[in-house]
């Protein structure tokens, strides 16, 4: 595709867009007993990372599905469960079993936006991208205003950015579908 150019300042407006919602506040911030989806996304971390994978679903006293359940396929449980590895190595209190409920900080809600960032940047945005160059007997104007359209679609900024629900791997998928029906890849 020529104008590769556009594309990359269509990613990257993307991603100043993206990253400017997550430095906003969040539903539930400082709010207990539930805290918001931001506990929710930590909550989950800590299950996957401290219980066993045939746990995760089932109510116990490590987990009380009252308290944010995981509700989500078992997917989108092992990125958090990749995120809680990392969350470990940086800072252990942050998933401690028990202790950690309700934690909040400043680190760690960068830590949170960051995990979203990193996986657009390596799962979601390329395969956007490479699904808008894909589209056959378009112009490469057409093409990069898929790109713009899709990478700055408000309600999934929103839902991801700002309100921490981590809807990225349905994305993805939903995304690699597209491309391998309608592309045969």
């Amino acid at each position: 595709m020529e104008k590769w150019y556009l594309m990359t300042a269509v990613v990257l407006l993307g991603l100043t867009v993206r990253w400017t919602v997550s430095l906003n506040s969040y539903s539930g911030a400082g709010k207990p007993p539930m805290f918001g989806d931001y506990e929710a996304q930590r909550h989950w971390q800590e299950i996957t990372f401290n219980l066993p994978i045939k746990q995760w679903y089932f109510n116990s006293s490590d987990n009380n599905l009252q308290y944010w359940g995981l509700d989500y396929p078992p997917l989108t449980a092992y990125h958090s469960l990749l995120c809680a590895y990392v969350a470990q190595f940086i800072n252990p209190d942050w998933i401690a079993l028990h202790s950690s409920r309700g934690y909040e900080s400043q680190a760690h809600k960068l830590f949170m936006r960051a995990t979203v960032l990193i996986a657009d940047l390596l799962i979601y945005i390329p395969a956007v991208v490479l699904h808008c160059c894909c589209l056959k007997e378009i112009s490469t104007k057409k093409k990069i205003a898929n790109a713009l359209c899709i990478l700055l679609y408000p309600g999934l900024i929103l839902i991801d950015y700002g309100h921490f629900q981590h809807m990225l791997i349905f994305r993805v998928h939903l995304e690699h579908l597209f491309v391998f029906l309608f592309y045969g890849f």
